[in-house]
């Protein structure tokens, strides 16, 4: 049995009520991480491998047990490379510096502008660079989101096709090697799901409320991050935006007219978006799941990493900047093809299972690429996932009043929440301190009992050193004496032998 750990903060079968996701984020903040992470698991499961997720923990002091417990890591990323994930990536570069594992990073892209100036370099540059070396040293090469992300590592000096390859976003590739975008037919009462974020642009927001809702009323609002389901389930607190046309409030438009749906599992936004007719709006995975389950729909492009997907996965779109010059829906719906994204998925899709391949990773297309079922559709099939929230303005009387005691109770349970994870929090950084405190504590005093018997065996050298000093100055002075001697010795011998001479001469006289 391999047991996989995969970067996710939930598993596609854990059943979540929106009580549930309203006390602690399993999403990473922003829902859509669940579309690329479902993908991983659904080509990844299978007999003979069980799959774990690892709370979206990035903690170094896990290697240890990751090393014990798991035969491999899979890191699904999104945008990483960017400045508020720097603390982040500097823990996952710890922690992977630390596994013996293999470690594989699936889909990892640069946050940047729509012309990013990549020879001018960004300040977590150095931090991508040692994220990237860790990956390396523990996996045949990096999947990359896109080109953009591409060209950027070549810039910091990795080589394509050996260190890295651009695979795009694995969501894309949820459901096998094709796709099926249904044919358009778009009417008045249509269900439209329309999609934006916070930092959309105002172009942007404009269409959709002039162009799009304003002439098909039956209209959904699908936002993504948590803070704004937070908005729709109690009402508040406000979130933060510095678009006018976007919603902040509950008194805005789409929250004040109950057309604001939130989910918080992949089944049931899959299901949602079936029935749609069409999606529109300038979040990526907003039309990536309509995309998977055949719904035609259009994206607003304005920043780097939607257009390296949007250009790899040939998604229909177009930039902020031409959508500035489109009237009508009718006139953005003439000059897109809103089947594009079928021409390059079967290749897009062997070049990602060959990534998978590559790096040795178990998966379900080893025998069949063209395969559309999967082991994990079964278990899907036997749960039920609760449908979105109504929001709170489209609720009244006592079922209101309902929703408004939930909501104050689970904030104080949300609240208490992070209070209990700050003192566990705290209370595990204590421990580890005081680990490396009393660590640091034995190998001083280990140091000290070194330090003692070197100098120990330095006083015993010294009079070793002193006595053989000793020795020697006895041997001199017996030297000396000897020397003496023997001149004295020698002198007589001298003397004795001419004296002998002399007298032989006298006598031969």
């Amino acid at each position: 049995m391999k047991k996989i750990l995969i970067r996710s903060g939930m598993r596609p079968t854990d059943v979540f009520t929106a009580e549930d996701m309203y006390l602690r984020d399993r999403t990473g903040f922003n829902n859509g991480n669940l579309a690329y992470q479902y993908s991983i698991y659904r080509t990844l499961f299978q007999e003979g491998t069980e799959l774990v997720p690892d709370g979206l923990s990035s903690d170094p002091n896990r290697a240890a047990r990751y090393n014990e417990e798991y035969d491999a890591y899979i890191i699904p990323l999104a945008d990483a490379f960017r400045e508020d994930f720097r603390p982040q990536l500097r823990n996952y570069t710890a922690l992977i510096k630390r596994l013996k594992i293999p470690v594989i990073v699936t889909g990892v892209g640069l946050r940047a502008d729509y012309e990013p100036k990549l020879e001018q370099g960004f300040p977590f540059d150095e931090d991508v660079k040692a994220f990237v070396t860790a990956v390396l040293e523990k996996s045949a090469k990096l999947g990359l989101r896109g080109q953009i992300t591409a060209d950027y590592l070549k810039q910091l000096g990795f080589k394509e096709q050996v260190d890295y390859e651009v695979i795009g976003c694995p969501s894309l590739y949820t459901f096998g090697s094709r796709l099926e975008i249904r044919d358009l037919n778009l009417q008045k009462d249509s269900l439209i799901a329309i999609n934006a974020s916070p930092v959309s642009s105002e172009t942007a927001l404009q269409f959709l409320n002039q162009e799009v809702i304003s002439k098909h009323p039956n209209y959904y609002f699908i936002p993504q991050h948590l803070d704004e389901f937070h908005l729709m389930f109690a009402g508040g607190p406000d979130i933060a935006s510095d678009r006018p046309s976007y919603p902040v409030s509950i008194l805005d438009r789409y929250y004040n007219e109950g057309r604001v749906k939130y989910f918080t599992s992949m089944p049931s936004w899959y299901d949602f978006m079936r029935q749609a007719a069409f999606s529109i709006g300038p979040r990526l995975h907003g039309n990536v799941i309509p995309t998977l389950v055949g719904t035609p729909n259009i994206s607003f492009v304005q920043d780097a990493r939607m257009r390296e997907l949007a250009a790899y996965h040939r998604l229909p779109h177009v930039t902020t900047e031409e959508l500035a010059n489109i009237q009508t829906l009718d006139e953005l719906l003439s000059q897109v093809d809103l089947k594009s994204a079928e021409t390059v998925q079967k290749q897009n899709f062997d070049r990602f299972v060959d990534f998978l391949d590559a790096n040795e990773v178990p998966h379900i297309y080893t025998e069949d690429r063209d395969r559309k079922e999967a082991p994990l559709d079964a278990e899907i099939e036997a749960l039920t996932f609760p449908k979105s929230a109504d929001p709170i303005t489209a609720l009244t009387g006592e079922i209101l009043y309902k929703r408004i005691q939930t909501a104050s109770q689970l904030l104080k349970e949300r609240h208490q929440v992070k209070v209990d994870y700050e003192n566990h929090r705290r209370d595990y950084q204590i421990k580890q301190l005081t680990a490396q405190l009393n660590q640091t504590k034995n190998h001083l005093t280990n140091e000290q009992k070194a330090k003692q018997n070197l100098e120990s065996k330095l006083s015993e050298s010294e009079q070793k050193l002193m006595q053989a000093n000793a020795r020697l100055q006895k041997q001199q002075a017996e030297i000396k004496h000897y020397q003496g001697t023997l001149n004295r010795k020698a002198v007589r011998a001298t003397l004795k032998v001419t004296d002998s001479l002399a007298k032989l001469r006298g006598s031969n006289k």
